[in-house]
């Protein structure tokens, strides 16, 4: 049994809803019950009372609309992600905010879900999160990493490491099989797919994946995959 699995074992994951519309939260919760291993423990009608809960109750898994009174989606991400613990945060959005998902990702979340998802494709995407993947397919990830990059896109730094250097200088700190973790999450790679192909545990690859994004000052491994790109690991 992988460290993945005995996690789940012991805990379901915690997940905190916010979006402003009822009905949103009421589908979503009512589909993630379907799953035993994921418990919605919070909801928030705006991103003020999100940051407030995920504050009060540590939440694994954060899912957050991009618009909501008192405060916005990208406003509330900027917060969560500054907690400790630190919940994966995964925007809720629909097809057309791709700018705001990009902001989003730079601010650091883990990535962004459509509101029209199915059932499946959301239980997913939480046990994904959790899991420390990013809640986007390859395609996807290379789609807004090359977005953010035409754009003049800039990486957040979680602890100022490196944080006004160059691509290469926020590298230099990484072992080189930090830098080949590194170069398969610019590919949009998933941790199981990272340890299949390095033939390693997925425990190991988490571990590299979070020396990495402690290493080089980045909030999550979709901006890691913009420093990949930056830095011209990832074509």
């Amino acid at each position: 049994m992988n460290d993945l699995h005995v996690e789940r074992a012991r805990q379901p994951v915690r997940v905190l809803l916010a979006d402003d519309e009822e009905m949103i939260r009421h589908g979503v919760r009512l589909i993630l019950r379907h799953a035993e291993d994921i418990d919605v423990v919070a909801e928030a009608a705006n991103g003020a009372e999100a940051v407030e809960l995920a504050a009060r109750q540590p939440v694994d898994v954060a899912l957050v609309d991009i618009r909501m009174p008192v405060l916005d989606g990208l406003a509330a991400i900027e917060q969560l992600v500054r907690l400790d613990p630190k919940p994966q945060v995964v925007m809720l959005t629909t097809f057309g905010d791709e700018e705001n998902v990009t902001r989003a990702l730079q601010a650091g979340a883990s990535g962004f879900l459509l509101k029209d998802e199915g059932p499946q494709e959301l239980i997913s995407a939480v046990r994904a999160a959790a899991a420390g993947d990013a809640v986007l397919s390859p395609g996807v990830t290379g789609h807004v990493v090359r977005r953010m990059l035409q754009g003049g896109g800039r990486i957040g730094a979680a602890n100022g490491a490196g944080g006004p250097d160059g691509p290469g200088q926020r590298l230099a700190a990484l072992t080189d099989r930090e830098r080949e973790v590194l170069a398969m999450l610019g590919e949009g790679l998933s941790n199981m797919d990272i340890g299949r192909r390095l033939e390693i545990g997925l425990g190991t690859v988490k571990t590299h994946v979070g020396r990495i994004l402690d290493k080089t000052g980045t909030e999550s491994r979709v901006q890691a995959a913009l420093l990949a790109h930056q830095a011209g690991l990832a074509g």
